[in-house]
């Protein structure tokens, strides 16, 4: 028993001692605990839905206005149009579009029966069918209030819901995750890779003997990122190859676009794995520090949960995500046949996301080699 406790007094000093990873154990675990909480959750509370009302009766205005009040539907716009409505659905500004055709309201009145058609955006099929459940719901119980408000009519008024999954007909949930996966594994081979690399090299000695050299700070952390970047984006073939000949995801759209996006968004991720190992000492440290900013990523990217279901400080703080916006990317040309200029926004984000990043990694660096 005295060797135990002699061994257990070195272990806690030991533990103390390390000021930088003791802060690391405690604080960390509860900033997960609080963010993660509250972004991690697979309820739609809310979907955007465009309308495309031909009809413009009282009864089509009361279909929408029953979808609006329910609290679950946003309106993000509004037009007789079927192509603008498919422009805001590949656009992402509405994950659905209700369209209620002209002569609603007279079928309903003189036939009984009228067709309200729900077009989804069904890149995450779990998401999709939750968003039909709820709409079909919400105008079955405007039937319903109908019906009960003509007790005379011999056959009670029926609205007939049509449905239709856009990029992702079969609601096949491998065809949603495995893109995203595909992010995640190289944001994991990046990150990791760089900061354990940079930081291996802190503890064996050879960074001071690299930092006394003529070389510059810029030629030695080009020579650091450089073979880890073209690792990465080797890593996305590879995967790109399974998803296609194993999983049998489509691919839509451009694959050169695919690896434009990668490229962008690999200097973000790099960018993060050099600020890491400017923080760490250790190994350990490195890849504590990295698996905590891989676990926010991750979950507050879309990659699991929709970030539309996340409350609204959580939506913003998405924003500034890069995962986020590669996923998007991902999904978009995978899944939809983007184009450039469809996902101009999301590429935009991650081009300054990375400058700044890296920018602010590589003076970070030079500081603490200096």
């Amino acid at each position: 028993m005295r060797a135990l406790k002699f061994l257990l007094v070195k272990e806690f000093l030991q533990i103390f001692r390390d000021k930088f990873m003791l802060r690391l154990t405690l604080i960390m675990p509860i900033m997960q605990l609080l963010l993660l909480s509250n972004a991690a959750t697979f309820e739609v509370k809310s979907a955007t839905m465009y309308v495309v009302d031909r009809d413009a009766s009282p009864m089509s205005r009361a279909v929408v206005d029953r979808l609006r009040a329910s609290g679950r539907f946003v309106v993000a716009d509004a037009s007789p149009s079927m192509d603008l409505a498919n422009d805001a659905m590949l656009g992402r500004r509405a994950g659905l579009i209700v369209s209620l055709p002209a002569g609603f309201e007279r079928d309903i009145v003189r036939d009984g029966v009228a067709h309200v058609q729900l077009i989804l955006n069904a890149e995450d099929g779990a998401a999709a069918g939750v968003t039909q459940a709820y709409a079909a719901q919400i105008i079955a119980s405007y039937a319903a209030e109908l019906a009960a408000q003509q007790p005379s009519r011999r056959i009670a008024p029926v609205i007939d819901v049509r449905t239709r999954g856009w990029y992702n007909d079969t609601l096949r949930y491998r065809d949603y995750m495995v893109p995203g996966i595909l992010v995640q594994l190289v944001t994991v081979v990046a990150t990791l890779l760089t900061a354990m690399n940079i930081v291996r090299e802190k503890e064996v000695g050879t960074l001071d003997q690299l930092n006394v050299t003529p070389l510059s700070r810029g030629t030695f952390i080009a020579a650091k990122l450089i073979p880890l970047w073209l690792i990465a984006l080797l890593e996305l073939t590879l995967g790109l190859l399974v998803a296609r000949f194993v999983f049998h995801v489509p691919m839509r759209g451009s694959i050169s676009l695919v690896f434009f996006a990668a490229g962008i968004y690999l200097v973000a991720a790099l960018g993060v794995g050099l600020w890491v190992s400017t923080l760490a000492a250790t190994q350990q440290q490195a890849m504590f520090v990295t698996f905590f900013i891989i676990m926010v990523y991750l979950l507050m990217s879309g990659l699991f949960t929709p970030i539309r279901s996340m409350p609204d400080w959580a939506q913003w703080l998405a924003e500034v995500n890069p995962v986020k916006h590669f996923i998007g990317v991902m999904r978009s040309v995978m899944l939809k046949g983007a184009t450039l200029s469809d996902v101009m926004r999301p590429l935009g984000a991650l081009a300054a996301f990375g400058t700044v990043v890296l920018t602010l990694a590589v003076r970070q660096h030079a500081k603490s080699a200096a």
